[in-house]
């Protein structure tokens, strides 16, 4: 077998960016997009060379807007990437005119390396080496095939215990330890690609998040290989260890004893164009199949981005991060989405996509949290909400509206508005405190969270109410309902058979109302 690297897999907090630098600057193909293999709702992407080799693969899942990792030992600290010796400069050059640091040329085991950081911070190395040769170089506009990336040169893994790492690099990825220089003991294998292996003690852990690397993974020929390495690390007493059928390949993972997520996958296919042609791949949007979900629920929630070139969404630093869901065939309508608790950006959207097929959706992430969950304003208690904070984030509510207008061109008189639970309390409150804000709108298991109830005049808002019959709150709803048509408002009241959570006839009402 030929033993080395058969991919690398990163966390991205913005993935268009994470596709320009990628693909844009550093050329590489995208090659597969998929909902992830174990979260469907979150998006993954494969970069490699032109016909996706197993070795040349680097992967990243999208954790939009998510908070960030830490590099430390128990993880891998830098990716590196092969090229011609004689391409060094261009890089350089390539790099000063992107507006990209870089540290180097140095030399580092006897090769030229040019160090940069891709917009989360996650070093890259470019290296410029004979040993390792790549099959189909990805040439785009202004990168000549002869500079253009190879494949993977390797990575570097911080290890508390790194003669431990090291053992098992040898016992299970065919790697070979052949030099040391300081703290690095650098490990080989028979395709040239190399990890070198760091000693990190007294560094602080590692932790997963955005712009930390999560996982190495080592090639592997076949599933009977793999299967045989279950055995080998059984044997050893590691039996935590989880084997997947990945579609494009089969692989297991395994935590080295440094505590380094290691996978193991085969390296002979079926490879990415088991499902899209070649001069296609990358393409098409993947579903996992073992899910069973439906494509309407998982595609409004992964974020859309465009390839170098493409049209794309131009977000802005706005009071409350956001997601924007454009439509295939826009009609130039909006809706905004405010989530419940618990929630997020994307928790709406596939629920708003239904009610407006043609609408760009925006979903908002609320800046409260309590116990981790993410929440429009604080409690103090079940049923006891922080007035202040009500106040507060109601204005910083009306100031994104303002600022989004004067971003995006929302127009007023196109924009609705749909909040559930947590969001619609939030959105409720903000009608009340900035009348004339919100014109149209639509409230999912709402209640008055303000107090004392404001003296405001909506008149000309329209707002629906969507109360469960079954819902404890169901009293709650009828209260705002009053209470909103006390202050103007025409408000339409309905109540369908559920509880608190929505149901399919929540999309069938609001659908109605909002069309």
């Amino acid at each position: 077998m030929t033993s080395g690297l058969h991919h690398i897999t990163a966390i991205t907090r913005k993935i268009q960016a994470n596709v320009d630098f990628y693909c844009g600057f550093l050329g590489l193909r995208l090659v597969k997009r998929t909902g992830g293999f174990e979260d469907a709702a979150q998006l993954h992407l494969f970069y490699g060379d032109a016909v996706a080799s197993p070795g040349s693969l680097v992967s990243f899942l999208a954790w939009e807007d998510g908070s960030p990792g830490r590099v430390g030992h128990g993880a891998a600290s830098e990716i590196a990437f092969a090229i011609r010796p004689q391409a060094i400069g261009f890089w350089l050059t390539r790099a000063l005119q992107s507006g990209i640091g870089t540290e180097g040329p140095a030399m580092e085991f006897g090769e030229p390396v040019l160090r940069l950081k891709d917009p989360d911070g996650i070093i890259i190395k470019l290296v410029g080496t004979e040993t390792v040769r790549g099959g189909a170089p990805w040439g785009v506009r202004g990168i000549e095939v002869e500079d253009a990336i190879l494949a993977l040169r390797g990575a570097t893994l911080l290890s508390e215990h790194p003669a431990e790492t090291a053992g098992f690099l040898t016992r299970h990825g065919r790697f070979t330890a052949a030099e040391t220089a300081g703290s690095i003991t650098r490990m080989t294998s028979q395709s040239g690609q190399i990890l070198d292996v760091r000693d990190a003690t007294g560094f602080w852990p590692a932790a997963p998040g955005t712009g930390a690397i999560d996982h190495v993974a080592l090639r592997l020929p076949d599933v009977a290989a793999v299967n045989g390495e279950v055995k080998a690390l059984a044997v050893e007493g590691i039996d935590a260890v989880n084997v997947h059928d990945r579609k494009y390949f089969y692989s297991l993972y395994v935590r080295e004893p440094a505590g380094g997520l290691i996978e193991l996958a085969t390296d002979d296919g079926p490879g990415f164009a088991a499902d899209e042609p070649l001069e296609t791949l990358g393409t098409t949007l993947f579903i996992p199949e073992h899910f069973s979900l439906r494509r309407e629920d998982i595609v409004p929630m992964l974020p859309q981005f465009g390839l170098p070139g493409e049209p794309r969404i131009l977000y802005r630093d706005l009071p409350f991060v956001h997601r924007i869901h454009e439509a295939e065939v826009p009609d130039g309508s909006t809706l905004v989405l405010l989530h419940g608790a618990g929630g997020n950006e994307a928790s709406l959207l596939p629920l708003g996509r239904k009610i407006l097929p043609a609408a760009t959706l925006i979903g908002l992430r609320g800046r409260a949290t309590e116990e981790g969950v993410a929440r429009f304003f604080r409690r103090f208690g079940p049923m006891q909400f922080d007035q202040a904070d009500i106040r507060a984030e109601a204005e910083a509510f009306a100031g994104f509206l303002e600022q989004a207008g004067h971003a995006y061109g929302l127009a007023s008189g196109k924009t609705a508005f749909l909040g559930y639970s947590n969001g619609a309390n939030l959105l409720a409150a903000a009608m009340e405190l900035h009348p004339g804000l919100v014109h149209r709108a639509v409230l999912l298991r709402p209640m008055a969270v303000l107090e004392p109830e404001p003296a405001s005049n909506l008149a000309g808002a329209d707002v629906l109410i969507v109360a469960g019959d079954q819902d404890p709150y169901l009293g709650h709803s009828e209260q705002l309902s009053e209470r909103l048509m006390r202050a103007g408002a025409d408000v339409s009241y309905k109540r369908v058979a559920a509880g608190h959570a929505l149901s399919d006839e929540d999309v069938a009402v609001a659908r109605e109302f909002l069309r």
